[in-house]
């Protein structure tokens, strides 16, 4: 795609987004309260699937800065045979780079600048090193509770993932939809797989900063026609090397700058895959829940997937 063509669809992306006071919101005012009761109604055997990768603390291809854990008390190891009467306790620190190629996170509205400007026009100059302001992670305090709908694209091209640098297509995404019998609809969380975990566990870890599966950014008027609410993937969502000329990520761009579209970022859907293809049902209800964190622009996250 040609930076122009680019150009184009993130006009016609920002006109179909939200205006006045639910811009603030961006694409989560798709959520209604409605559709959020309709989910949990759909239940059936309360199965729950986390959705979120191990954090990793040491270093490798696609995470040269590990999340730092390590526990600060009890200072001294204590023998079990000797140890010290009373109460003790034991405490932890950790630290991370919030938006890292190995963990799974969410990204806030304000993570993505473009053309010196945040998704609603706020200026750039609204990131300062004390926190962001406006449209940050506090937007999603509450959580993200909504309905959830896996489309499983290796599945549908009878592959165990996709290789490095393919990308998902709107034809793809409808496709999968009609193979496993479900409709992406307004104010769902859609989560595409690509094989990105599976890949990394039978291959191992490689520099997924330059080379991933992810959506092309011409299926994200797909998204924006059916009024997705949140956008998630095992990848980064994007595509690398990007498939437009001069922009990366630009899938990024369109969902969080054009859209106000919520991203998750490096999810683990293989078991959710796997017990979507078990119960034969695609739909669940999920649950997203990120840290406190004011002035952040983004968290680590454990989305959970009730069946």
């Amino acid at each position: 795609m040609a930076e122009a063509a680019f150009r184009s669809l993130h006009a016609e992306l920002l006109r179909r987004a939200y205006t006045g006071d639910e811009r603030r919101r961006g694409a989560l005012a798709h959520l209604t309260p409605e559709r959020v009761a309709a989910a949990a109604a759909g239940v059936r055997q309360g199965r729950t699937v986390s959705l979120a990768a191990p954090i990793e603390t040491w270093a490798g291809p696609d995470d040269p800065q590990p999340a730092v854990h390590r526990l600060i008390a009890p200072i001294a190891p204590i023998a079990p045979e000797t140890g010290a009467p009373g109460v003790h306790f034991a405490l932890d620190r950790f630290a991370m780079n919030v938006h890292g190629d190995a963990h799974t996170h969410l990204d806030a509205l304000c993570h993505v600048v473009f053309d010196g400007e945040l998704h609603g026009g706020l200026p750039e100059g609204r990131l300062t090193a004390g926190g962001a302001r406006g449209i940050t992670l506090d937007l999603v305090r509450d959580g993200i509770v909504g309905p959830g709908v896996l489309l499983d694209v290796p599945r549908l091209r009878g592959v165990p993932w996709l290789e490095p640098g393919d990308s998902v297509t709107a034809d793809d995404l409808t496709a999968a939809e009609e193979e496993q019998g479900v409709r992406v609809e307004p104010g769902d969380l859609l989560l595409v797989r690509v094989g990105h975990r599976r890949r990394r566990g039978e291959r191992g870890a490689w520099d997924a900063a330059h080379a991933r599966a992810g959506l092309h950014p011409a299926g994200m008027r797909l998204l924006a026609e059916r009024r997705v609410a949140v956008l998630g993937s095992d990848g980064n969502n994007d595509t690398a090397p990007s498939p437009v000329t001069g922009v990366p990520f630009p899938v990024h761009v369109l969902a969080l700058h054009a859209l106000g579209m919520h991203l998750m970022d490096y999810l683990d859907l293989e078991g959710l895959a796997r017990a979507c293809a078990e119960l034969g049902r695609w739909r669940f209800l999920c649950a997203v829940a990120p840290l406190r964190l004011p002035g952040a622009t983004g968290s680590p996250v454990n989305p959970i997937a009730v069946l």
